[in-house]
């Protein structure tokens, strides 16, 4: 495990980010030049060594519920691809969703569809509080911005409109 002194010296050597102390003796660090409305890479290191990166955008990192990736436990080489990783996926805009199907059965203002794969596992997208919501049954699977974000994560994946 780093110390909080080493998670400094590797977070500082990245010029593109911004410190911010707060409070109780944690730190951010912020990206500016972000693309999305996040623009927090890391949150909260704290000198007993806890902290997180923010790794919402990115596949392959377990995340809470805000994004975030707990880096307590991360050696140098995968805090700096973690790093990497999350500069990286705020630095480009979101690209434009290909065109699925234009739901011709369903108004425009649609706030939920249902997607299925070829293996007929099914999905549920859904709009709450602003953002898109996928489901597996009960289970929340992921949270997206936008619907084109969500319907191309989906396409993706594997899977296509339900007509049913």
């Amino acid at each position: 495990m780093l110390t909080f002194e080493q998670k400094l010296n590797i977070l500082d050597s990245y010029p593109q980010l911004q410190r911010n102390n707060v409070s109780l003796g944690r730190v951010n660090y912020h990206y500016e030049e972000s693309r999305h409305e996040k623009k927090t890479v890391a949150y909260h290191l704290h000198p007993n060594g806890n902290g997180f990166v923010y790794g919402g955008l990115l596949r392959g990192y377990e995340t809470d519920s805000k994004g975030l990736v707990n880096i307590r436990d991360f050696s140098e080489d995968e805090l700096r691809t973690l790093l990497d990783a999350s500069i990286a996926s705020l630095s480009i805009s979101k690209p434009e969703a290909p065109v699925v199907n234009k739901r011709k059965k369903k108004a425009p203002s649609v706030e939920e569809t249902r997607w299925v794969n070829d293996e007929g596992h099914t999905l549920t997208l859904r709009l709450e509080d602003d953002l898109w919501y996928l489901y597996a049954d009960l289970n929340l699977e992921m949270a997206f911005e936008t619907v084109d974000e969500a319907e191309e994560y989906l396409v993706e994946e594997g899977f296509a409109p339900s007509n049913g």
